[in-house]
Protein backbone atom coordinates (compact mmCIF):
# COMPACT_ATOMS: atom_id res chain seq x y z
CA UNK A 1 0.00 0.00 0.00
CA UNK A 2 2.69 2.37 1.12
CA UNK A 3 4.68 1.64 -2.40
CA UNK A 4 1.90 3.13 -4.11
CA UNK A 5 1.88 6.31 -2.50
CA UNK A 6 5.45 7.66 -2.97
CA UNK A 7 6.59 9.55 -5.89
CA UNK A 8 10.38 9.08 -7.22
CA UNK A 9 12.22 12.26 -8.99
CA UNK A 10 15.10 10.75 -10.86
CA UNK A 11 18.30 12.73 -10.96
CA UNK A 12 16.94 15.04 -7.95
CA UNK A 13 19.00 16.96 -6.45
CA UNK A 14 22.13 15.76 -8.69
CA UNK A 15 22.39 13.61 -11.09
CA UNK A 16 22.55 9.64 -9.96
CA UNK A 17 20.22 10.74 -7.20
CA UNK A 18 16.45 9.13 -7.07
CA UNK A 19 14.83 11.03 -5.05
CA UNK A 20 12.13 9.24 -2.78
CA UNK A 21 9.09 11.97 -2.27
CA UNK A 22 7.10 10.76 0.55
CA UNK A 23 5.28 13.92 0.94
CA UNK A 24 2.23 12.29 -1.49
CA UNK A 25 1.21 10.89 2.08
CA UNK A 26 -0.03 14.60 3.21
CA UNK A 27 -2.56 14.04 0.21
CA UNK A 28 -3.88 10.32 1.17
CA UNK A 29 -5.42 10.63 4.87
CA UNK A 30 -5.87 6.34 4.68
CA UNK A 31 -2.25 6.27 4.33
CA UNK A 32 -0.73 8.77 6.49
CA UNK A 33 -3.18 7.58 9.25
CA UNK A 34 -1.70 3.97 8.48
CA UNK A 35 1.81 4.98 8.00
CA UNK A 36 1.44 6.71 11.25
CA UNK A 37 -0.32 3.44 13.29
CA UNK A 38 2.72 1.55 12.07
CA UNK A 39 5.68 4.01 13.17
CA UNK A 40 4.20 3.58 16.40
CA UNK A 41 4.02 0.33 16.73
CA UNK A 42 8.00 0.19 15.69
CA UNK A 43 8.79 2.68 18.20
CA UNK A 44 9.34 1.32 21.71
CA UNK A 45 11.39 4.42 23.41
CA UNK A 46 9.03 7.01 25.21
CA UNK A 47 11.24 9.75 23.28
CA UNK A 48 11.21 9.77 19.00
CA UNK A 49 14.77 12.14 17.96
CA UNK A 50 13.79 13.25 14.76
CA UNK A 51 15.25 15.09 11.42
CA UNK A 52 13.86 17.97 9.71
CA UNK A 53 11.85 18.22 7.72
CA UNK A 54 9.72 15.41 6.72
CA UNK A 55 10.65 13.42 9.36
CA UNK A 56 8.62 16.27 11.76
CA UNK A 57 5.56 15.37 9.84
CA UNK A 58 5.02 11.70 10.81
CA UNK A 59 6.65 12.02 14.28
CA UNK A 60 4.45 14.89 15.63
CA UNK A 61 1.33 13.00 15.39
CA UNK A 62 2.57 10.88 17.73
CA UNK A 63 2.31 13.01 20.29
CA UNK A 64 -1.31 13.13 19.54
CA UNK A 65 -1.89 9.00 19.02
CA UNK A 66 0.61 7.17 20.52
CA UNK A 67 0.37 6.01 24.52
CA UNK A 68 4.17 5.29 24.19
CA UNK A 69 5.81 8.77 23.22
CA UNK A 70 5.75 11.79 24.90
CA UNK A 71 8.75 13.56 23.81
CA UNK A 72 9.91 14.79 20.53
CA UNK A 73 13.52 15.77 20.12
CA UNK A 74 13.76 18.36 16.87
CA UNK A 75 16.99 17.92 14.78
CA UNK A 76 17.14 20.94 12.71
CA UNK A 77 19.74 22.67 9.89
CA UNK A 78 22.35 25.26 11.05
CA UNK A 79 20.41 28.46 12.18
CA UNK A 80 16.73 26.75 12.76
CA UNK A 81 16.97 26.42 16.49
CA UNK A 82 17.42 29.06 18.94
CA UNK A 83 19.34 27.97 21.82
CA UNK A 84 20.54 29.14 25.33
CA UNK A 85 24.77 29.51 25.39
CA UNK A 86 26.24 26.19 25.23
CA UNK A 87 23.01 24.71 24.64
CA UNK A 88 23.36 23.23 20.91
CA UNK A 89 25.21 20.75 19.39
CA UNK A 90 26.58 20.42 16.07
CA UNK A 91 26.35 16.66 14.40
CA UNK A 92 28.91 16.43 11.17
CA UNK A 93 27.01 13.82 8.96
CA UNK A 94 27.50 12.18 5.50
CA UNK A 95 24.99 11.94 3.29
CA UNK A 96 24.84 9.82 0.06
CA UNK A 97 25.46 13.26 -2.07
CA UNK A 98 27.82 14.96 0.39
CA UNK A 99 28.42 15.90 4.19
CA UNK A 100 26.05 18.21 6.03
CA UNK A 101 25.19 19.39 9.39
CA UNK A 102 22.55 18.99 11.88
CA UNK A 103 21.97 20.38 15.46
CA UNK A 104 19.93 19.29 18.21
CA UNK A 105 19.50 21.17 22.05
CA UNK A 106 20.63 19.45 25.14
CA UNK A 107 17.55 21.49 26.49
CA UNK A 108 15.20 19.21 24.09
CA UNK A 109 17.03 16.21 25.66
CA UNK A 110 16.77 17.11 29.51
CA UNK A 111 12.85 17.51 28.74
CA UNK A 112 12.80 13.94 27.84
CA UNK A 113 10.83 11.14 29.73
CA UNK A 114 13.04 9.24 31.41
CA UNK A 115 13.28 4.92 31.53
CA UNK A 116 15.44 3.42 34.19
CA UNK A 117 17.44 6.46 34.84
CA UNK A 118 18.44 6.88 31.00
CA UNK A 119 16.92 8.97 28.39
CA UNK A 120 15.78 6.33 25.93
CA UNK A 121 15.07 7.63 21.94
CA UNK A 122 13.75 6.48 18.73
CA UNK A 123 15.61 7.87 16.00
CA UNK A 124 13.20 8.21 13.58
CA UNK A 125 13.67 9.88 9.42
CA UNK A 126 11.64 9.23 6.57
CA UNK A 127 14.19 7.48 4.59
CA UNK A 128 17.12 5.15 4.91
CA UNK A 129 19.73 5.30 1.97
CA UNK A 130 22.79 4.99 3.56
CA UNK A 131 22.92 5.60 6.85
CA UNK A 132 25.19 8.52 7.55
CA UNK A 133 22.90 10.73 8.74
CA UNK A 134 21.23 8.66 11.22
CA UNK A 135 24.60 7.10 12.06
CA UNK A 136 26.30 10.61 13.04
CA UNK A 137 23.47 11.57 15.10
CA UNK A 138 23.08 8.23 17.12
CA UNK A 139 26.88 8.79 17.73
CA UNK A 140 26.23 12.36 18.72
CA UNK A 141 23.11 11.49 21.39
CA UNK A 142 24.80 8.19 22.69
CA UNK A 143 27.86 10.67 23.64
CA UNK A 144 25.55 12.88 25.76
CA UNK A 145 24.59 12.74 29.78
CA UNK A 146 22.23 15.25 30.48
CA UNK A 147 21.40 15.65 33.74
CA UNK A 148 23.14 12.48 35.11
CA UNK A 149 21.33 10.41 32.53
CA UNK A 150 22.98 8.68 29.78
CA UNK A 151 20.84 9.13 26.36
CA UNK A 152 20.48 5.84 24.31
CA UNK A 153 19.27 5.50 20.76
CA UNK A 154 17.38 2.43 21.22
CA UNK A 155 16.08 2.00 17.70
CA UNK A 156 15.94 3.59 13.81
CA UNK A 157 12.74 3.61 12.38
CA UNK A 158 12.38 4.70 8.75
CA UNK A 159 9.35 5.34 6.64
CA UNK A 160 11.45 3.91 3.51
CA UNK A 161 14.97 2.04 3.01
CA UNK A 162 16.77 1.91 0.17
CA UNK A 163 18.31 -1.63 0.96
CA UNK A 164 20.87 -1.29 -2.27
CA UNK A 165 23.02 1.47 -0.45
CA UNK A 166 23.49 -0.37 2.65
CA UNK A 167 22.27 1.74 5.18
CA UNK A 168 20.88 -1.28 7.55
CA UNK A 169 24.67 -2.82 7.85
CA UNK A 170 25.82 0.30 9.13
CA UNK A 171 23.59 1.00 11.77
CA UNK A 172 22.89 -2.59 12.79
CA UNK A 173 26.31 -1.96 14.94
CA UNK A 174 24.32 0.82 17.00
CA UNK A 175 20.74 -0.50 17.43
CA UNK A 176 18.08 -2.12 15.87
CA UNK A 177 16.80 -1.10 12.61
CA UNK A 178 12.87 -1.03 11.41
CA UNK A 179 11.51 0.27 8.42
CA UNK A 180 7.94 1.02 7.06
CA UNK A 181 8.44 -0.21 3.27
CA UNK A 182 11.93 -1.21 1.57
CA UNK A 183 12.62 -0.62 -1.87
CA UNK A 184 14.49 -3.41 -3.35
CA UNK A 185 16.53 -2.08 -6.50
CA UNK A 186 16.38 1.59 -6.01
CA UNK A 187 19.67 3.51 -5.87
Amino acid sequence: MFEEVIKHYPDFPKPGIDFIDVLPFLQDKKAFAEAIREIERCCTAPNVATVEARGFLFAAPLLCSSQKVGTIVPIRKKGKLPHAEGDLVKVCIEKEYGSDEVFYRRSDLAACTVTDDRIELTLFDDLLATGGTALGIAKALNGEVIEGRRVVVKEFVFLVELPALGGRKVLESVAPVRSLMSLEGVE
